[in-house]
């Protein structure tokens, strides 16, 4: 196991090798077409504690793009402002009821589409980085 001094890329490496099934396959797939879809994108981690001990694994650009975790049954995508996020192929699967954050939960043998997934981190990017420029312009 990777000590919490290790790079966040290293420690969410030994997460997903940790898990050896299913739910560590397809959190590195997502991870995968989250750098394809922006390769500025920035990995952490964050909120450790004793019952998540690894944390969670936090990809951002210009604040955060969304959240990777495995639970039992499924892996789950939380954008952090999917709220405001364009999602005409209805990806968001989960978290609907929220006024700010919306998820992609993904079950065993479930596929999300590559294409639609990748445009819709791209907008989140563009999202956090058109705050920033806005925060900017008030100082």
């Amino acid at each position: 196991m990777k000590s919490a001094g290790a790079p966040a890329s290293a420690q969410i490496d030994a997460k997903i090798e940790r898990l050896g099934d299913w739910r560590g396959k397809t959190l590195a797939a997502m991870r995968e077409l989250i750098h394809a879809a922006d390769p500025e994108i920035v990995e952490e981690i964050k909120w450790v504690k004793p019952t998540n001990p690894s944390g969670t694994a936090v990809f951002s650009h210009g604040g955060i793009v969304c959240t990777g975790e495995t639970y039992k049954s499924v892996v789950k995508l939380t954008f952090a402002k999917g709220a405001a996020v364009p999602d005409p192929a209805r990806l968001f699967n989960a978290s609907l009821e929220g006024n700010v954050r919306r998820a992609i939960d993904i079950r065993e043998g479930e596929m999300v589409d590559k294409a639609t997934f990748v445009e819709l981190v791209r907008a989140a990017v563009a999202l956090n980085l058109a705050g920033r420029s806005k925060a900017k312009g008030k100082s």
